[in-house]
């Protein structure tokens, strides 16, 4: 049993598919797949269950589970070590990130870099993704994680990853019970949405307005889970990212694909242009995207 292989079997316990573990895990969902099936072989059990709308893992899967995260995470310690010894940097990194981006694990990026670099001093705030950008600009922060690809001007930025839009719902809504919903069926529907400073907010309003759909904004929130629990209550319906509508708060929920032509969900790393200087900044880009620690990309629901 090799890292990599531990990685493929969280990941996959973790997101219950191997659509979106494999996308995770930068490898394709044959390779993965193949891979499970050469460690199952391996240790001459089957470490999860198949079927057509879920991955599940079995008995020896979730066994397997504890000692493959303990793996992870001695090897990702190990890293830092090595790290910590080779390179001193001190100073200070401002960090902002939206609420619950979904293909990063902020608490999990900001630990890591804390255990790497510790006499570097972190602040960290939590903003709408518009708002951030204006914080990078304004020479406030270093590195703002972003669910947006709009107004980043020449702002250095890398894409971390996309995911689709679905329609959330109540499960007495009419259109719960959709295959996957039209923009036609979108009209008028009563709608919580987010602020407009959110990442979503624009792309459910550009998309909407694009297809002739009348938006009624009934609720404006700030947090996810608010969010959630409006819907849960029947007072609404949204337009999330698929990794929202898998949070544990959305178990009751109805989750209806959107129209092929729906925007994605792109999360993007910014940082400060490199001319203010001397910066801890590249350090914490190289652990978001330069490496194969375990859990920095994939986040937790």
């Amino acid at each position: 049993m090799d890292l990599r292989q531990m990685q493929y079997v969280v990941t996959l316990a973790e997101e219950r598919q191997f659509t979106r573990a494999a996308a995770l895990t930068g490898v394709s969902q044959s390779g993965l797949s193949a891979a499970i099936r050469g460690l199952e072989d391996e240790l001459g059990t089957a470490l999860f269950e198949r079927t057509s709308r879920r991955v599940e893992p079995t008995d020896a899967g979730r066994a397997l589970l504890p000692f493959a995260r303990s793996m992870l995470q001695q090897a990702a310690a190990a890293r830092d070590a090595v790290v910590q010894a080779g390179r001193e940097l001190s100073g200070t990194l401002r960090v902002g990130a939206e609420q619950c981006l979904g293909l990063v694990d902020v608490a999990g990026l900001l630990e890591r870099f804390h255990r790497r670099y510790p006499q570097v001093e972190v602040h960290f705030d939590q903003a709408g993704s518009h708002d951030l950008l204006d914080r990078v600009r304004a020479g406030d922060l270093d590195v703002a994680l972003v669910a947006t690809t709009e107004h980043l001007g020449a702002l250095p930025h890398t894409v971390l990853g996309t995911e689709p839009l679905v329609l959330l719902c109540p499960a007495e809504h009419p259109l719960a019970t959709r295959p996957r919903a039209t923009w036609a069926d979108l009209a008028d529907v009563e709608v919580i949405d987010f602020a407009p400073s959110w990442g979503v907010r624009p792309l459910n309003d550009a998309a909407c307005a694009a297809h002739g759909v009348r938006r009624r904004v009934r609720f404006t929130v700030n947090d996810v889970h608010t969010l959630l629990d409006l819907v849960d209550r029947g007072l609404g319906a949204a337009l999330v990212p698929r990794h929202v509508a898998a949070k544990p708060q959305a178990a009751r929920l109805r989750v209806v694909p959107l129209p092929d032509d729906a925007p994605q969900w792109v999360v993007c790393a910014v940082s400060a242009p490199r001319e203010r200087g001397a910066s801890a900044a590249p350090h914490l880009l190289e652990l978001l995207v330069g490496g194969p620690g375990p859990h920095t990309l994939p986040a937790p629901v």
